[in-house]
């Protein structure tokens, strides 16, 4: 008999932005559209579209529009603090009234104020990767912090803390709710989450390997091909560690790192060496156009979890059942 499908789930997540399942899908670069996050909004979770995917605000302001005509669940936009003002990105997320804002790699201080500032509604979350981070976001008004552990896929904190012990760090720091996030892809990882006092999770790898991403067949295969093992971290000689899957560019990018490090050179140098190597480009270039000798691919370790590439509905369904399927099984162990 196939396990029960809960209604809802209440946690103050859940309560916080108005959504049945505390299944948050993560900013993934490049490839979070309209069409991704609409459909894990229609699932019951919190779907996101990546500030990241594009060149322009008007291309931003076109797909939030498209994801208003795809659902009218709350959905978010993910800003990644980097190399490009986002201001203007920014007001466009704030003019179209989108439900939750949230902000990842790096010092979120200017942005909360302009949402602040701006007078608009909105939820506003910040990705953290320890306590400090965590304290600092609730300080400056962010309702919830997400806290990635070092199993996660893309950039992560330099401490190399796992989310197992990162994440009930986090939620005695802060008052606010904490989603956990890094190496959870299914509902034994939710039910972890939870017993670890957070109050729902962030998939970034797992939603990579649905229908709806737009990430190039040959990425989604290598996902549900690797195993935990399958990944290293790079960019540490820049100061911004991040897990990709491995391959060729990995390993040049990791070798590259190595001299880097053999040499004395300023961090404007280091990164200067490196930039070639980790350009956007080279990323879609293995993500979207499938070519994966020839760029890399963000990917965690949670990839030797993934072993199929269902529809969004499905997947947050599937997660449901089955946390809920491992709630009514605990109790035979307090006996």
């Amino acid at each position: 008999m196939m396990p029960l499908l809960p209604e809802r789930m209440q946690t103050r997540f859940t309560e916080l932005v108005g959504i049945r399942y505390p299944i948050v899908q993560g900013g993934l670069a490049h490839l979070s559209f309209a069409e991704l996050a609409a459909a894990v909004s229609n699932a019951g979770g919190l779907g996101q579209i990546g500030c990241a995917c594009f060149s322009t605000p008007h291309e931003l302001r076109a797909d939030i529009q498209k994801a208003k005509q795809l659902t009218q669940q709350p959905f978010g936009v993910n800003f990644p603090i980097g190399h490009i003002p986002l201001d203007d990105f920014l007001d466009v997320a704030l003019e179209e009234d989108v439900a939750v804002i949230s902000i990842t790699g790096g010092n979120p201080e200017s942005l909360l104020k302009r949402i602040q500032s701006s007078g608009v509604s909105v939820k506003m979350m910040v990705l953290v990767a320890g306590t400090r981070a965590a304290r600092k976001a609730e300080a400056l008004g962010a309702d919830a912090v997400i806290s990635v552990g070092f199993e996660g896929g893309g950039h992560l904190g330099r401490d190399d803390i796992g989310t197992m012990v990162l994440t009930p760090r986090v939620v005695e720091a802060v008052k606010i709710p904490v989603l956990a996030s890094g190496g959870i892809a299914d509902g034994r990882g939710l039910v972890a989450a939870l017993a670890l006092g957070a109050e729902g999770v962030e998939l970034g790898t797992r939603f990579v390997a649905v229908r709806e991403s737009n990430a190039h067949p040959n990425y989604q295969q290598a996902l549900v091909q690797a195993q935990e093992i399958d990944t290293v971290v790079v960019e540490r000689a820049i100061g911004r560690p991040a897990r990709v899957l491995k391959g060729a560019v990995a390993a040049h990018i990791q070798a590259l790192e190595t001299e880097i490090e053999q040499a004395q050179l300023t961090p404007q140098e280091r990164l200067e060496r490196l930039l070639p190597s980790i350009r956007g480009d080279v990323n879609k270039r293995a993500a979207l156009e499938g070519l994966l000798d020839d760029g890399f691919v963000w990917g965690g370790q949670v990839a030797g979890l993934i072993h199929d590439i269902p529809s969004s509905e499905e997947l947050v369904t599937r997660i449901v059942r089955e946390a809920y399927a491992i709630t009514q099984r605990l109790p035979r162990y307090f006996v």
